[in-house]
């Protein structure tokens, strides 16, 4: 089995975004202790991570929806494995940077070789490689402590990016720099396709960027000189790996951590080249240093490395379907509904409220921890997936009346216009 790492933040598929329950995000910052990873035994299923986070989530269930799509979803308590298994290639030098656990991993279909995640050919990206290249900060779940790290390419000169959908997951605030420049901005989620892994991002207020060169229209071979660039481990400092194509029109299959759900790419093109955590979103270059493809995965388990890409032509055209604002069963545009209501676990009836995130419709709402959640509207809420469900039918800036009962047993009505949640 190979195990396969997103190789930046990555998502867990949640419209809530924080993993779903047994995920736990990862609570120190990779500068003071690097996580990492042990390969998984024989015949665990492969496991996706969690990319570059820093700083503990408490133990609670959010509640957003969006874009169709339900999620009653738990964050748990940090922790970061400290030692790895080098039975499988997992050693760990002193002089080697250790990938953060920001991978998502999976298999390789019909694949079988455990591959390693260091770092270990990446040298500093030149002046002419950084231009129309962007690192992107997310905030996570609106905990300024716990942040994931990627990279993106420049779209337009008036600040529309590319970059992978699990790089923006879950994000509920997202800093972009422009690596050429060194100016940073703040930026907002166009649209999403999980599916395919793509995402547009806006910058705020910028004008006049230098923008990446696409090369839709190349054709890619087996041999091909490529170089990928990319915010390696979420340093915020662009570094460049040289290597081949092995293979084009690869297909990997992922799965979350502790979860049954797995997604698939296809059509990726498959490269030798040294790609790592924090890399996810980056472009990969061409001999002539155009893009031809977005970077999005790397094998680990030894030295190795196997990066995988998303050829150009396909998430540009998942990006101008975005940038249209053509929904789909598949695209996702703006963010999705939000409530900030932290649901009990364990409720029997209602959807039981466990905690109320400060400066949230729920909060302006006075829900406290103990209030049962009865309607949304029209809509009887008899579980927190009919809550779910309830908020899944709106859009941010929807107007809803709400109807609980507080722990004395007292009825309560009041409208509230829902929020933008975590991105997609």
């Amino acid at each position: 089995m190979m195990d396969i790492f997103d190789t930046g933040q990555t998502n867990t598929g949640q419209a809530a975004g924080i993993p779903p329950a047994g995920i736990p995000p990862i609570g120190i910052p990779p500068a003071v202790i690097p996580p990492i990873y042990p390969p998984p035994t024989e015949g665990t299923p492969p496991r996706r991570h969690r990319g570059l986070i820093v700083g503990a989530v408490a133990a609670t269930i959010l509640l957003a929806v969006g874009g169709g799509g339900v999620a009653i979803v738990a964050a748990v308590s940090s922790s970061t494995a400290k030692s790895a298994s080098t039975s499988a290639g997992r050693a760990v030098l002193p002089d080697q940077r250790v990938v953060p656990g920001d991978g998502r991993q999976g298999s390789d279909v019909g694949g079988t070789t455990q591959r390693a995640s260091v770092t270990t050919g990446a040298v500093t990206a030149t002046a002419a490689e950084k231009v129309g290249v962007v690192t992107i900060v997310a905030v996570l779940d609106f905990d300024q402590n716990s942040q994931a790290a990627g990279t993106g390419t420049i779209m337009t000169s008036s600040g529309l990016i590319l970059t992978n959908n699990h790089v923006i997951a879950g994000a509920t605030s997202i800093e972009v720099t422009v690596e050429s420049t060194g100016v940073s901005y703040r930026a907002a989620v166009v649209g999403t396709d999980a599916t395919d892994d793509i995402a547009v991002l806006k910058l705020a207020g910028a004008s006049g960027l230098q923008t990446a060169t696409y090369d839709a229209g190349q054709s890619v071979s087996d041999g091909d000189a490529i170089s990928s660039v990319g915010n390696a481990e979420g340093t915020g400092n662009l570094v460049t790996a040289t290597g081949t194509v092995a293979a084009t029109g690869q297909s990997i299959t992922v799965q979350d951590e502790s979860a049954d759900s797995s997604e698939s790419l296809t059509n990726l093109i498959e490269v030798d080249s040294d790609v790592v955590s924090g890399d996810s979103g980056g472009p990969l270059l061409d001999a002539q240093g155009e893009v031809i493809g977005v970077v999005t995965a790397a094998s680990s388990g030894s030295r190795s490395v196997v990066g995988y890409a998303i050829p150009i032509s396909s998430a540009l055209g998942i990006a101008r379907q975005i940038e249209s604002g053509r929904a789909s069963a598949t695209v996702t545009i703006g963010y999705p509904a939000f409530l900030g209501v932290q649901l009990a676990q364990g409720s029997v009836t209602g959807a039981t409220v466990g905690g109320v995130l400060s400066g949230t419709p729920a909060a302006t709402l006075g829900l406290v921890a103990g209030d049962t959640i009865t309607a949304l509207g029209s809509t009887p809420v008899a579980s927190a997936s009919d809550l779910s469900a309830a908020i899944a039918a709106h859009s941010p800036g929807a107007t809803v009346s709400i109807a609980w009962t507080d722990a004395a047993g007292a009825s309560h009505t009041a409208s509230v216009t829902l929020a933008d949640g975590p991105a997609l």
